[in-house]
Order: structure tokens, then sequence, then C-alpha cells
């Protein structure tokens, strides 16, 4: 069995690392790539990781296309038995795919078996309470989502530990969960209680990226908690950078709709640049988890798990490209331009807040808005743009409609050069492509497109050839 130095904690700083669940589930080469790739650069990192890839898909409900998991049966009073008695064989086969490089199998399963029997006994007892009707209907689903997220963090944060204690390293498994643990902490003194008799420049640390606390973590972040749990952990703990490892790199542009050949890794950005990707679905961390380490000046730094040699790109706080350019072009297909006319707007003062608390009202956040004399266009995501919406809008304003449409963005840290929004718009009118709306601020990070839905691709393919080559 390989051995290895355990340097004290003056010889480097700390870091936080995440890896994701597509990520984790190929952790045979995230051993070789990411954690024991230098033998002197072993210790003094910690590792949040996610449930292997589609895992919190089976237990929640898929995150893309609405399937059901196990919550979503439990809440409909489905056969959720049955669901989770069918994921614990899932989960014993992934078990067994990490057998060869050095999972004890037996151990494993018995873990994740105890932990299903436990999660089955304790919603069937939810189950009666809800029938009791005395108790919030809510709070309880909440507890139970809670409950079910935290499974698939524990099995492949044990599962870790167990492989790397197994190939005779010192690893310690840090269970966050606090199923083990009834104590009522909030997240941070949770984490803080964790960690607080671990020297994590002797020993690999995986923790559960899920956390319990009182204020319940998935009741403000729901499935980005993984990268909550991430961002404290870096906090608290005063780390020098926080990794995140994905399968891909940070590029240029989508590689599916750009081509491999034409995108290139971002080395450099800003918060404020990561904060514009989130706007649109395409987040390199979630904005609320990236707030504590931008406001802590904690470097982030997002790495493509399965490209080693690659330095991956560094996100800091006053980064700005020491020449003008776009780094990134993006966008979202799934948005609705909710188009407000009314005659009454101009000059009045204070009318587009009426329409901004009508959004607030119905929990809706907005991408962007344009808007002229009589006329104001919100862009708003497609699952956010309910009847309920458009019939308290309709009630109170003359004319609404709804459009189908798409949104794609140039953005960059330092993009004011003039000329660019010319350069940008001439791109997508030689491709036949009207702009329906537009968008940018005076600081200038974002330049952003709204443009009839068919041509998504298209516009990206032309902002990018055009602004990025």
């Amino acid at each position: 069995m390989p051995t290895c130095p355990s340097p004290t904690s003056t010889q480097r700083a700390l870091r936080v690392e995440k890896i994701g669940g597509t990520t984790m589930s190929r952790f045979a080469e995230v051993i070789d790539n990411v954690i024991l790739r230098n033998p002197e650069d072993i210790y003094g990192r910690i590792y949040v990781v996610s449930a292997y890839g589609g895992v919190t898909n089976r237990l929640l409900e898929h995150k893309k296309t609405g399937d059901p998991g196990v919550y979503t049966l439990f809440k409909n009073q489905g056969n959720y038995i049955r669901a989770l008695l069918d994921l614990r064989d899932h989960l014993c086969e992934i078990n067994a795919s990490f057998a060869p490089i050095g999972l004890d199998l037996q151990v494993a399963d018995e873990f994740i078996a105890d932990h299903i029997d436990l999660t089955i006994n304790i919603l069937r007892s939810m189950e009666n309470v809800l029938a009791s009707g005395y108790v919030s209907r809510t709070e309880l689903l909440l507890a139970a989502r809670e409950l079910l997220a935290s499974i698939g963090e524990m099995h492949s944060a044990f599962n870790s530990t167990n492989i790397l204690q197994n190939r005779g390293y010192d690893a310690t498994f840090v269970d966050l969960s606090g199923w083990e643990d009834s104590r009522q902490l909030t997240i941070d003194e949770r984490i803080h209680e964790s960690f607080q008799n671990i020297d994590p420049f002797r020993t690999i640390c995986f923790a559960t990226g899920y956390t319990k606390g009182t204020e319940g973590i998935m009741r403000e972040f729901d499935r980005g908690y993984s990268e909550v749990t991430f961002s404290k952990v870096a906090v608290i703990l005063g780390a020098s950078e926080a990794v995140i490892h994905k399968e891909y790199h940070l590029c240029s542009g989508d590689p599916l709709i750009i081509g491999l050949d034409k995108i290139r890794p971002v080395c450099n950005t800003n918060f404020d640049v990561a904060d514009q990707l989130a706007d649109v679905g395409m987040e390199a961390i979630h904005p609320k988890a990236s707030k504590p380490l931008e406001i802590r000046n904690i470097p982030i730094r997002v790495k493509n798990a399965f490209d080693p040699d690659h330095a991956g790109t560094l996100i800091t706080k006053d980064f700005i490209a020491p020449r003008s350019k776009v780094e990134i072009v993006t966008g979202s297909a799934k948005v609705t331009c909710i188009e407000i006319h009314d005659t009454r707007m101009v000059g009045e003062v204070g009318f587009d807040l009426r329409i901004m608390q009508v959004l607030a009202e119905h929990g809706v956040s907005f991408i962007c808005k344009a808007t002229n004399a009589n006329t104001i266009d919100v862009i708003i995501n497609d699952r956010d743009c309910r009847e309920t919406l458009l019939t308290d809008l309709r009630s109170r304003f003359e004319q609404v409609q709804a459009i189908p449409v798409a949104i794609v963005c140039a953005i960059g840290s330092n993009i004011a050069q003039p000329g660019i929004l010319a350069k940008a718009a001439n791109a997508l009118a030689e491709r036949g492509i009207n702009i329906l709306a537009i968008s940018q601020t005076v600081r200038q990070t974002n330049m952003q497109f709204v443009v009839e839905r068919e041509h998504f691709a298209t516009a990206q393919q032309a902002l990018h050839d055009s602004l990025c080559m």
C-alpha cells in the first residue's frame, strides 16, 4: 500500500474543492486526475461531493424533464417505497462498479441499505402525521425533501472515503447530513462543529454536499444546495481557493452549438461575468453560493477533471481583461417575452414599478427588460410564464402578450469598445436574424439580444464567429 507524507498546515494553504455528480460517476478517473495526481499535494484539500450522476433526479424529480422521483411520489401518495427499494438496488449497482478500484462492497451495500430502510420508516411516520391533519403539510414535505436529498451525497462521500482508505490513505468521511446528530444546529454551526476536530492537512476529507440545518438548506436554494455547502465550507474554514471540478471547461461557447474546433477555454474572468452566466442558466456556480466567496475575496477555479494539465478558469473579484474582448457567448432558448403595451404608460412615474410588483407577487425574476414610451418587454424563464401571472397582468394593463423567444448574450469582463454593438448587430443581420429587443447597461459586461427562438443556435454561431475568434 502507498504511503504519503502528511504535511503540516504551515506548508500550504487550504483548498475546498467541489466535485459534481457527473464527474463523481467517473470516480476512478477523478482519483488519478484530481485526488492523487500530485503525490506531494494530497492533503490540505477538502472535497465537497455531489451525488453520483442521476441519483438526485431519482430521489426528488428529474431536474430537466420533471419526471417524478421518490419525493414526488411521496408528495402525491404514490408508491414511494417501491421507488426507494429500486433506488437501493441501483445504488448497489453503482457500488459494484467501484469495487475494482477499492470499494469494500459489503460495507458500502450495508451502509446504503441501512439508510434506505431508515428513510422508509421515517417517511411512513411522516405519512401518518400528514394524515392526522394537525401539522403544516408544506413544512413536513420540505423536511421529507431534505431527508431524501441527503441520501445521494452521503452515499458518494462514504464510498469515496472508503475507497481511499482501502488504498492506504488517511481519509475522513465528514457527514454534514445530520443523520447521526440530532442537535438543532444552523448550517454554519454544523459545518463548524463537524470540522472542529479534523486536521485537513493530515487526512483527505470527503464532505457531503448536503448540510442539515435548522433553516433548511433547500428552503432557499433547493437543487443548488451542494454549491451552498461548498461555499460555506470554504468561507468558514478560510480557504485560499475554491475549486469546482466539472466534466468540461468553462468555454467561450457551447461546443454542441459552436463546434469543438472553434471554442476555447476561458482562462480568467470575474464574479460579475459568472453572475451574467447564471442569469441565463449557464451556471459556473450558483450566484447565491458565489457571493460569500466574492465578499471574502476567495477566488473560484473551474477545472475540467478530465483535462488535468489545464489550469482551468480562475474567477476573481478584480479581474478585468487587459484587452477588450468578448469572453463567452451563451444564451437560452427557454425564455418568454412578456410584452406589456399600455397607452397610459407614457410620462407616468412608477408605471414599470407596478409591473415589477406583479412579478414579485408571483415569485418571478426577470432576465432583462426593454422599454419605450408605451411598451415594456420583460424576458422571463418559460417555467415562470404561468397562466395565473398572465391573467393578473391582463387584469391591470391594456395589452399583454406572451411570446416564446430566445436570448443570446455576448459577455466579458471588458467588452467596452467603440463599434462592438454594431459589429454584433451586423453579424446577426448577415445571417438573416432580426433583433426583437436588446439590452446593455453602462457597465458593459453583457450584450443581450432577444431573437426568434428558431434562430437560437445560428445567433450564437454568428456572435461567436464575429466577436470571439
